[in-house]
């Protein structure tokens, strides 16, 4: 990749997360990288190719982390997990799932399917953890692993977004519990 298509997807992946992806335009990207908005739309013709793009290389990123976590215990790769989301609330973000799920009906086809392919990759991810670590008794809980994912990424999900409105105490008490409920007999 180019770099100032490196350049666009980055600062339109930061865009998605703090302004949602309806909220933004080209110009937002043109402006502050100095180009022209022809630039933009000789590297993304259209903002669902840009999208696209972005939710790629989000999932890419995913699916390199999950693999460094492979050797680590399943309640260590849950806090790894965590600390994911910590990192995102620190700077303000909101995950991109959660971003895009507000939108996803006015997303163009292409685009939906792929966060469906990266909340569908995600929830295995972890469910696969979740069951991996309750045969060992590292982690415990009630019901099927991939309802408890479910609850696990809905909760991290709104812990990004309570954050903004009530401070990053929020995100703080919500992992906490989470892992002393999952982890802890």
């Amino acid at each position: 990749m180019s770099e100032t298509k490196d350049k666009i997807v980055a600062l339109a992946d930061r865009l998605v997360r703090t302004k949602g992806f309806n909220a933004f335009s080209y110009k937002d990207i043109s402006g502050p990288l100095e180009i022209k908005n022809a630039a933009v739309h000789y590297h993304f013709p259209a903002k669902a190719d840009l999208g696209v793009e972005i939710v790629d290389q989000d999932v890419a990123k995913f699916i390199a982390q999950t693999n460094r976590w492979k050797s680590l215990p399943e309640e260590e790769q849950l806090v790894k997990l965590i600390d994911v989301f910590r990192r995102h609330s620190k700077e303000g973000n909101i995950c991109l799932m959660g971003s895009l799920a507000p939108d996803f009906e006015t997303l163009e086809p292409a685009m939906q399917a792929k966060v469906q392919e990266m909340a569908n990759g995600i929830l295995a991810w972890l469910s696969h953890c979740l069951e991996e670590g309750r045969k060992k008794k590292r982690i415990h809980f009630k019901g099927a692993a991939n309802t408890r994912a479910l609850i696990i990424i809905s909760n991290l999900q709104a812990s990004l977004l309570l954050s903004r409105v009530m401070g990053p105490s929020a995100f703080r008490h919500i992992a906490e519990q989470l892992l002393d409920d999952l982890c802890h007999k």
